[in-house]
């Protein structure tokens, strides 16, 4: 068994393959940039060593000082979890070159299925059914938009490199296919280096059913049954769970057999996962599903697998990379109940899912029966705008799919994170909506009931508002109670006295409140006994007594529901209104300035699109909130902007 290993990544996966490095006996080396310093991977290691600037290209995507650092700390391997370098060929024969061993496969298979045309011309030659489409090496637009309409909308664009939703646009007219190329285009420029795309029919009603392959050095391959990550929002998944809603035996070993006959194909070691597209608008079928991509790593979304199969998918890496043959043949690897991952994001569902970075002042995910937190993030940490916004993976496990999901969205609905907003809501809404809990679901499920799963604006929790005015009222009264006291044993006043005393009945007065950037007033009721205590209320909302609420400084963050509220009282001083109208468009995350699609002057429509905002490797668009002339505030395309910054004033047509 190796003895020693370097984590070339960050965050959840670093600290999971840690611990599984640490079970065996390992040295772990970490590696961290700037803005990683205090990041929960650096603690958990036996040694960590800086690698660069917070942007990944600056640090972890530059093998060069990752591979020296392995050597200086006498690393035996390099373990490169998901992301960043685990499918760079490149890499892992520099890994090789140094005399380190690489935790993946070998360089051939990466580039044989790292590149999306030529795998699928390869798992055509292997007999693995392929989604017809355009996989060649052209790429004029005009070329590329007739194959769309020869092939016959809806299709997929798909950048040729890398995965994860990027480079990704579903094209439903003719007409929108010109924007469509250009976006996925520039996307797949940015995340990849490789602007290259390839065009497939779209399957309606699809389902995303994936086999998770293993090889061995000696020619043996398996497959470890199949996950269904269907519950995605642009094409990035959001729940995976296995088994597969109604998978049959016989529909899992065609499957099984073809993810592994395209593992054979490449030569495959190590962990890898065969993606399907599969027709999902009826029962699945053995002939009704189609080669999509393999990803030569280990997956988000693993603890699924090994929750329902008992078997630790990182161990059998390290052993296979030690040298090691197989731990299990096919016919000794069984399922055992029923498994559902949930990603818990730094986002806001209610925003369009824009990412919510900043401090995170309390982070507490309840622990439960048959649950596994896999964490990133600890209270008191940074999540900042160069990474993917994940603070966690909860896995549930169970008997059977309901009462696995019970359990996912009883830790969602207890979870309490303050600081970023979170997507706890939206995940527990999705565990208990009876649709998905009936298995009728495909890849467009979420964009049909965003409405549904409260990822849409939404009123504030008045009550939960409620509950933080509460909350400051006491904190004020309190600190009112000690100075009056102070004054009274000094001037032994009656006109000092601070409790609620009135002779002419109940009492009620007001105080202002910032409540998410919003002005709000809390109304607040003395009773004429002395020594009642006040209610309060907002818009005749009460406190709600199951809010968790957080003191942090001037504010007083409230969650309930899995939703976020902000709270304080208003200081005319700091809280003046500096906003620009309901014309205003704003950075709504720190990114980068991706595209301005408009100069001083324009008229323009509401909806129109304005500019393009890249943050957390995703771009997100802008678009009019009114019609009207356009007043450029910030046209530094390229440039950095911090969230809130004013881009673009529209002054509607008087």
């Amino acid at each position: 068994m190796l003895k020693s290993v370097l984590i070339a990544n960050r965050g959840e996966i670093a600290c999971r393959i840690a611990r599984t490095a640490k079970a065996l006996g390992m040295r772990t080396i970490a590696v961290y940039s700037d803005a990683d310093a205090k990041s929960l991977h650096v603690q958990v290691c036996d040694e960590a060593h800086h690698i660069g600037a917070a942007p990944p290209r600056e640090s972890y995507l530059v093998a060069e000082k990752i591979i020296a650092v392995a050597k200086k700390a006498g690393a035996d391997c390099v373990h490169p979890g998901y992301g960043f370098l685990s499918e760079n060929a490149a890499f892992a024969e520099a890994c090789a070159a140094a005399g380190l061993v690489f935790v993946g496969p070998p360089p051939n298979a990466i580039r044989a299925m790292g590149l999306k045309d030529a795998a699928k011309a390869l798992m055509e030659k292997a007999g693995v059914p392929v989604v017809p489409g355009y996989h060649g090496e052209r790429q004029e637009p005009t070329f590329l938009k007739q194959k769309a309409y020869e092939i016959g909308y809806p299709v997929l664009i798909k950048a040729v490199a890398g995965g994860g939703g990027k480079g990704m646009r579903r094209v439903d007219k003719h007409a929108d296919f010109d924007d469509a190329l250009e976006g996925a285009m520039r996307e797949a420029q940015g995340a990849f280096g490789d602007n290259r795309v390839l065009i497939e029919k779209y399957v309606l009603s699809p389902r995303h059913v994936e086999i998770q392959v293993f090889g061995d050095n000696y020619g043996n391959a398996v497959h470890l049954n199949e996950r269904d990550c269907s519950l995605q929002r642009r094409h990035q998944k959001v729940i995976e769970e296995s088994p597969a809603p109604g998978m049959s035996p016989q529909v899992r070993d065609a499957m099984g057999r073809a993810a592994v006959a395209a593992a054979k194909a490449v030569g495959y070691s190590g962990a890898g996962t065969v993606e399907f597209i599969a027709d999902g608008a009826g029962a699945l079928r053995a002939d009704g599903f189609w080669f999509m991509e393999m990803n030569t790593r280990l997956q988000v979304e693993h603890p699924v697998t090994e929750m329902v199969t008992g078997l630790d998918l990182v161990e059998w890496q390290f052993r296979v990379a030690s040298g090691e043959k197989l731990p299990l043949e096919q016919k000794d690897i069984r399922l055992n109940g029923h498994a559902v991952e949930a990603r818990l994001y730094a986002e806001d569902p209610e925003r369009g899912f824009v990412p919510s970075t900043g401090r995170v002042i309390a982070l507490e995910l309840p622990q439960r029966e048959g649950v596994r937190i896999d964490a990133g993030v600890a209270a008191g940490m940074d999540v900042t705008p160069y990474y993917d916004p994940m603070i966690a993976k909860v896995i549930a496990h169970a008997p059977t799919r309901t009462e696995a999901l019970d359990r996912l969205a009883d830790v969602m609905d207890h979870t309490a994170v303050a600081g970023p907003r979170t997507n706890a809501a939206f995940l527990s809404a999705i565990c208990k909506h009876p649709e998905f809990r009936a298995e009728k679901f495909d890849t467009g499920f979420i964009e049909r009931h965003m409405e549904d799963l409260g990822a849409v604006p939404r009123a504030k929790d008045t009550a939960a508002v409620a509950a933080g005015a509460a909350r400051l009222f006491a904190r004020e009264t309190t600190a009112l109670h000690e100075r009056a006291r102070r004054v009274s044993t000094e001037l032994h006043s009656p006109w000092s006295a601070t409790d609620a005393f009135s002779f002419s009945g109940d009492r009620k007065t007001s105080i202002a409140l910032i409540a998410d950037g919003e002005r709000i007033r809390a109304d607040i009721s003395y009773p004429q006994r002395a020594k009642a205590v006040a209610t309060i209320s907002v818009d005749g909302a009460a406190a709600a007594s199951d809010a968790h609420v957080i003191d942090h400084g001037r504010d007083v963050y409230v969650l309930r529901g899995g939703r976020q509220f902000v709270v304080h009282i208003e200081d005319p001083a700091i809280d003046a209104d500096h906003g620009g109208g309901d014309g205003a468009i704003k950075a709504p995350m720190h990114g980068k300035l991706l595209a301005l699609f408009v100069n001083d002057g324009d008229t323009v429509d509401k909806g129109a699109r304005v500019a393009v905002i890249e943050a957390m490797k995703m771009e997100h668009t802008l678009t009019a909130p009114i019609a009207g002339t356009v007043r450029v505030l910030n046209g530094n395309v390229g440039a950095q902007v911090a969230e809130g910054t004013g881009l673009v004033q529209i002054e509607a047509a008087t």
